[in-house]
């Protein structure tokens, strides 16, 4: 694959500038390409493995690369989530007594008032850049994942982190024999104060209390040795080496948590050469980008899809940490990250790997499913302890390790969590069509899932099954009103869900009984609440009567799909009515991911001109210069009155997520190219594209009628695909490898 083509005046500049350079690039349209160096750490160039992470930027007329990488977590556990107050139990009581001012106190002040557990952040790499001249060209390159900066002095500056070990690699051209980087350790001393982050609070550094960390210098080898909480440490290492007016380097970061050393990783790196390894690097991203294609004629919506799919393969690989909010581009401003920089899976995680299947990066997925699964033990003794029942549920927010971290205790302790993150396993298996997952990982999770639920709720007087009390996430905040009485749509629709897809697992691995038991389950559980207008509420109690970010009332549409557009009449007039009340009281109080998941819905509800206008309100007027999700309107335009500007990732990968929901569906069962696309999109090309039942799309419309389309059989079983042109929908047995020419 590669990106949209470069036109061949531009390809002509980029060659002449950095001709010198040995490291070869492929230009896109889609490239961030800049006149000049950002001056501020998250309008920066982001560069990542999914380990390490770097930003390409200038402070205070420098040359800075801030560098990270995701396991540096201080973890010391918290004395609030002990004792008798780390209740289910005790928490229900204190709804009960409309006494909620001690959870608030106990569960999340407490909490709040330690600095950690958080992510921390690694270091930064500057080089005295002041005598160079102005900086002429910056450049993404995001087939190649290279950075290129060229200044108008003839110096030229190449720089990546390489795809398959943790090293980051710099070359210079033109540049005098006396040139060298400094390594910055970040200022971890306590006397060190600085203001709050965008509005979230002090979060100094400083508060972590840790002595500051060495630097020292051997010749061309920097390191840097920094002693977290209880013995966790970290270190840092860059060499180099000069060839005339020629500097080539390396650094990488190593934690305790792993075997590596980063003084071995970059002297192993010099001696391979950096040639090599770029090779092997280009080897990862290459396979990356050729696993699907997507082109639309819309510029502004293609260009920030394909930057969201290189961050994605920047920040998610098959064996790494999965994403948290700032992935591997922790804040580098002397202060803790945006609400810790942790794991938050009351939207957050579960957002950011929507595009990871019709996408067909399902490899890149498994970071967030092993992870989930190698957590499985913490997450069992959390349910054990909170709630004391069996089965498994997950903190709505997570350290490293996976244990709970402070929130809001409605949506921290939320009872259907690990439900949303159970539909993760079960699209897995849907788009793999792999048994062996389904056996070893899919079905156990969801059946450790869906004990736990069976064991929370009740069957009343009526036989109906409920929560004694229920919580939609960021509803009423930390408010004892955030506690409903009644069940919520949210919780609703995801032990609907789960209760079905446990049956389908089941049924689907021969346990007949177990599959019969969780569809009695299910059917136990009440209907979805709805208002006067038949769209879908908060709860019996609370219509959508508001704005809001979080879009938790209407799950059982997207992601959940429970309710459906081609199901029936009825339900498609709940999907229209639902999408109307968001329209009708407005984006006043929207983040940027609303919009992102306003695509996927309207997609959904096959409104392609809708889909495609809050895409483009995103790419917009919610990401900073670099495409980073910023949460607030930043062209202050009225499409939110969220003006502030913290980084997170799920609203970026959401939007990637929405644009393959405008140009594949098929989570009805049958295969459906193109069911929201807007009028004007006549041109319009995706090559593999993943569909349920391990299915590879492709297909090209050009001046509005369809060329191609055919389907390949990863793994073969019933193709179930309607035909574009006469909608009438094909069925036949396919064999493994077998490709289907359907136009």
């Amino acid at each position: 694959m590669r990106l949209t083509s470069l036109t061949a005046l531009g390809l002509s500049l980029i060659l002449t500038s950095c001709q010198t350079h040995e490291l070869k690039v492929e230009p896109s349209d889609s490239d961030l390409q800049f006149t000049d160096l950002a001056t501020v750490w998250d309008e920066a160039m982001p560069l990542g493995n999914a380990t390490l992470g770097s930003l390409v930027w200038q402070r205070d007329g420098r040359l800075r690369f801030s560098l990270d990488r995701s396991d540096l977590w201080d973890l010391r556990p918290l004395d609030c989530f002990q004792g008798e107050c780390f209740s289910f139990q005790w928490i229900s009581s204190k709804i009960r007594e409309k006494d909620y001012g001690p959870v608030i106190y106990e569960l999340e002040t407490k909490g709040h008032n330690n600095p950690a557990p958080s992510k921390i952040p690694g270091a930064g790499l500057e080089f005295e850049s002041e005598e160079w001249g102005q900086v002429t060209d910056s450049r993404l390159f995001l087939h190649n994942a290279l950075c290129q900066v060229s200044w108008d002095s003839g110096v030229c500056l190449q720089t990546f982190i390489q795809a398959d070990r943790p090293v980051g690699w710099f070359v210079f051209e033109n540049v005098p024999d006396t040139l060298q980087p400094r390594l910055i350790p970040p200022l971890y001393r306590p006397d060190q104060n600085t203001a709050g982050n965008g509005g979230l609070g002090d979060s100094s550094l400083g508060l972590l209390g840790y002595d500051q960390g060495e630097v020292k210098q051997e010749g061309n080898l920097i390191t840097y040795h920094q002693v977290g909480w209880d013995g966790f440490f970290y270190d840092v290492a860059v060499a180099w080496k000069h060839q005339g007016h020629r500097l080539v380097g390396a650094w990488s970061i190593t934690s305790s948590l792993v075997g590596e050393k980063a003084e071995e990783e970059v002297k192993q790196a010099l001696g391979n050469g950096i040639l090599s390894a770029y090779k092997h690097h280009m080897d990862y991203w290459n396979t990356y980008w050729d696993k699907a294609v997507v082109s639309v004629p819309d510029t502004i919506v293609q260009h920030q899809y394909d930057r969201e799919m290189y961050k994605f393969g920047s920040a998610s690989r098959k064996d790494s940490w999965p994403i948290s909010l700032q992935a591997v581009w922790t804040a580098d401003d002397g202060r803790l990250p945006p609400w810790k920089g942790d794991f938050h899976h009351d939207l957050n995680t579960q957002l950011s790997y929507w595009p990871a299947y019709v996408g067909n990066r399902l490899d890149e997925g498994l970071a967030y499913l092993n992870t989930l699964w190698n957590q499985r033990p913490v997450h069992k003794e959390f349910t054990r302890t909170l709630y004391g029942k069996d089965g498994l549920n997950a903190p709505g927010t997570c350290s490293l390790d996976g244990h709970i971290i402070p929130g809001w205790t409605a949506y921290t302790m939320s009872q259907t969590t690990s439900a949303w993150l159970g539909q993760h396993f079960y699209l897995h298996w849907k788009y793999s069509a792999d048994s062996n997952f389904l056996a070893e990982r899919g079905y156990p999770y969801m059946r450790d899932v869906a004990i736990f639920l069976e064991q929370q709720s009740v069957v009343d007087e009526q036989g109906v099954r409920r929560l004694e009390f229920s919580s939609s996430p960021e509803i009423n905040n930390n408010q004892l009103e955030s506690w409903f009485p009644d069940f919520t749509n949210f919780d609703l629709a995801l032990m609907h869900f789960t209760f079905l897809a446990a049956s389908e697992m089941a049924d689907s691995l021969k346990l007949s009984d177990e599959a019969t038991h969780w569809k009695q389950v299910e059917a136990q559980l009440p209907d979805y609440s709805l208002d006067e207008k038949g769209a879908l509420c908060f709860a019996p109690s609370l219509p959508y009567h508001q704005s809001h970010r979080h879009f938790s009332h209407a799950m059982a549409i997207h992601p959940l799909g429970l309710i459906d557009i081609s199901h029936s009449q009825k339900e498609k007039e709940i999907v229209e009515a639902t999408l109307a009340g968001l329209h009708e009281y407005g984006p006043d109080w929207w983040c940027g991911y609303s919009y992102s998941w306003l695509a996927n819905m309207e997609a959904r509800a096959g409104h392609g001109n809708e889909a495609c206008e809050a895409l483009r309100t995103f790419a917009q007027c919610f990401v900073l210069r670099n495409s980073f999700h910023a949460n607030g309107d930043q062209s202050k335009s009225g499409k939110s009155q969220f003006q502030y500007r913290p980084f997170t990732l799920e609203g970026n990968f959401a939007f990637a997520s929405g644009l393959h929901e405008m140009l594949l569906q098929s989570h009805t069962g049958i295969i459906n190219v193109f069911p929201a696309i807007p009028a004007e999109w006549t041109d319009i090309r995706f090559d593999r594209l993943r569909a349920r039942g391990a299915f590879l799309v492709s297909s090209e419309m050009k001046d509005g009628e369809i060329q191609s389309l055919s389907v390949y059989c990863e793994k073969g079983g019933r193709l179930r695909i309607r035909h574009p042109q006469t909608g009438e929908v094909i069925e036949r047995e396919t064999k493994a490898g077998e490709t289907v020419i359907v136009i």
